[in-house]
């Protein structure tokens, strides 16, 4: 029983359990706004609840608690997001970014022009219920109705939901504001203005990041903004940076502080090793993520999703323009705008596809895109003050994802059928396999189980990851041989390539792994000159390694490295292989290791069956 609690805990984790329990959330909340005890679910969400503090008195119903209070998590964590993308993710390469922004900003104004075409006359103030996708639910659908491997897709998507929900939360903060109160405004931006400042002095301490959201939040609740703008922007004020080598290595240090001696002060100064490791954002988000998806969005759902049917509620709806401005704003118009967005982009020479993604595949994610729900439920309660019109376009949103969702299906189905696009990922499969006479072989060269590790000897993560061969090879013996392959990145590593030469002139002289270990024990020093000091270190002949450098031969072979990743799907280092497949997610020797038992229990089964 604990075990399947366990296994279910997991699964709602990932993207298509977190969008399943979200739909079971809105049938629940439909089912019981229309059932017999209907009276109890409005009655429950417009219980009256408040806050004294001094002489200030907050009170709300719970609709807006849920609303105004925890939906400001939701749209923190989206900020937190936004920043993460720009410092470390997608969006701090622009130039692979800047198709998926066109197609972020088109997606949101096709659909409100098509809404504005279709319902205007009769409700000019809900074309903003159109211009959102709920990115749990696009990516929940993806894993469920989009092709098995879609990983490049999933990024392409994410990029252009990080506009699209910008864009979306503006429009809330902007539009949908009314009886603006200048005082608590000021407080708002004053806290804004503080959590940059904070940001600007390094402090890793996530708790005064904390204390200024919260005073902002509240301000931001004075002034009739709505709070989904401050959640964003103080999101957005949180800051996140690559993990640092040094700080990691200190953590080191201070965890074997522990473990030589573990006491309550040594346990407590490695905490906070570890974490000023981390950014404050990353930490954050990582605290935030699990409830925000789990708990606030479901209850923002059972808060919102609930509209009585009856009395021929459903009937008007469908012979409403509201509804059907909502419907097709979203279902086609954020296809039609996604499309064109990306179209236009790349007709322009702004980027391309991302590799691996077709074009069926991108119809089928701006299809999916049309689902809406949360972002655009929140909207039809600011933009709808007659009960009947936010009825119809609730409707209109619930349809909407429905009928999105199918759409998308429809076009994958397509794709993979008439158009070959069985995948919208990277390679997975190494290419080409390894070859016992060029590639570098550590360890029996007929072992069962192979590694195989894209490289770059100036590449930090890498550095850290030559100690996992000793683990992995403690862990299985002669079971297990490790091969590597160039892959240096010279647009962030200016001293790649010449280290990577290095390593093939050693290895004309047999040094290979010797000089390998010798590299990456100095990243901080590749220079030419260092590589020679290195060279007599390891009693190479010194005349033949400094020619080799020039080697037109040797800049082949690390040519085919760089193809090899291409056609393999690395496009970063360091990237595995395990038994020929590319090994994704965290790549410490304890993960691997259990990935390549898992391979070698499977091998021993189909053995064991044949």
């Amino acid at each position: 029983m604990v075990v399947k609690a366990r296994r279910m805990g997991e699964w709602l984790r990932t993207e298509s359990g977190s969008a399943a329990l979200l739909v079971a959330v809105t049938i629940v909340a439909l089912l019981w706004a229309n059932s017999p005890m209907g009276d109890s679910y409005e009655e429950l969400w417009h219980t009256h609840l408040g806050v004294v503090f001094g002489e200030h008195d907050y009170e709300m119903e719970l609709h807006h608690w849920v609303n105004d209070g925890l939906m400001v998590l939701f749209f923190f964590v989206i900020g937190l997001e936004v920043r993460q993308e720009f410092a470390v993710g997608s969006l701090r390469d622009r130039r692979r970014a800047m198709v998926p922004m066109a197609a972020g900003v088109a997606g949101v104004i096709v659909p409100a022009l098509v809404y504005l075409a279709i319902a205007g006359r009769d409700a000019v103030d809900g074309w903003g219920v159109v211009v959102g996708t709920d990115t749990a639910f696009l990516l929940g659908a993806l894993a469920i109705v989009g092709p098995r491997m879609s990983n490049q897709l999933r990024i392409f998507l994410l990029t252009l939901t990080v506009v699209d929900d910008f864009l979306a939360v503006s429009i809330i903060g902007v539009v949908y504001t009314e009886d603006l109160k200048v005082g608590p405004l000021l407080v708002a931006l004053a806290g804004l203005v503080g959590l940059w400042l904070l940001s600007k002095t390094s402090e890793w301490r996530s708790t005064p990041y904390v204390l200024l959201v919260i005073i902002v939040w509240v301000a931001t609740l004075d002034s009739g903004v709505h709070p989904s703008l401050a959640g964003m922007a103080a999101g957005l004020l949180v800051p996140a940076r690559p993990t640092e080598r040094g700080h990691v290595e200190r953590a080191k240090t201070l965890f074997r502080a522990y473990w030589q001696s573990p006491e309550a002060t040594v346990a407590r100064t490695a905490r906070r090793g570890l974490a000023r490791s981390i950014s404050v954002n990353e930490r954050l988000h990582d605290v935030l993520r699990a409830p925000v998806s789990l708990f606030v969005v479901p209850v923002f759902a059972l808060a919102n999703a609930g509209i009585d049917l009856g009395g021929g509620v459903l009937a008007e709806a469908f012979t409403s323009s509201i509804t059907w401005g909502v419907v097709i704003g979203l279902v086609f118009g954020k296809l039609v705008g996604i499309a064109l967005g990306t179209w236009l982009a790349i007709r322009a020479g702004l980027g391309k596809l991302p590799d691996g993604v077709g074009p069926g595949s991108i119809l089928g994610g701006a299809a999916l895109s049309g689902i809406g729900f949360t972002v655009s439920l929140l909207i039809v309660g600011l933009a709808f003050t007659d009960g009947d019109d936010a009825a119809k376009a609730t409707v209109g949103v619930l349809t909407a994802m429905v009928g999105a969702t199918l759409l998308g299906w429809l076009i994958f189905t397509r794709a993979r059928v008439k158009w070959g696009e069985t995948s919208a990922d990277l390679p997975v499969t190494l290419d080409p396999p390894v070859d016992l006479v060029i590639d570098h072989i550590r360890g029996p060269v007929d072992a069962p189980l192979t590694v195989v590790e894209f490289l770059d000897f100036e590449c930090p993560f890498c550095a850290r990851t030559t100690g996992m061969w000793n683990d992995v090879h403690a862990h299985f013996g002669d079971r297990v041989r490790y091969i590597v392959r160039h892959l240096p990145l010279l647009d962030y590593h200016p001293h790649a390539m010449l280290a990577a030469t290095a390593a093939e002139a050693a290895a004309r002289q047999g040094k290979f792994w010797e000089m390998h270990d010798v590299l990456f024990a100095n990243q901080a020093e590749l220079e030419a000159e260092h590589l020679i000091v290195y060279a007599e270190r390891l009693e190479l002949d010194v005349n033949q390694f400094v020619a080799d450098l020039e080697s037109e031969e040797i800049a082949t072979v690390i040519a085919a490295d760089e193809q090899s990743a291409f056609a393999s799907g690395a496009r970063g280092t360091p990237t595995f292989f395990l038994n020929g497949h590319r090994h994704r997610g965290p790549h410490d020797a304890r993960t691997l290791i259990d990935e390549l038992e898992q391979a070698e229990e499977a091998t021993s089964a189909a053995r064991r069956r044949s």
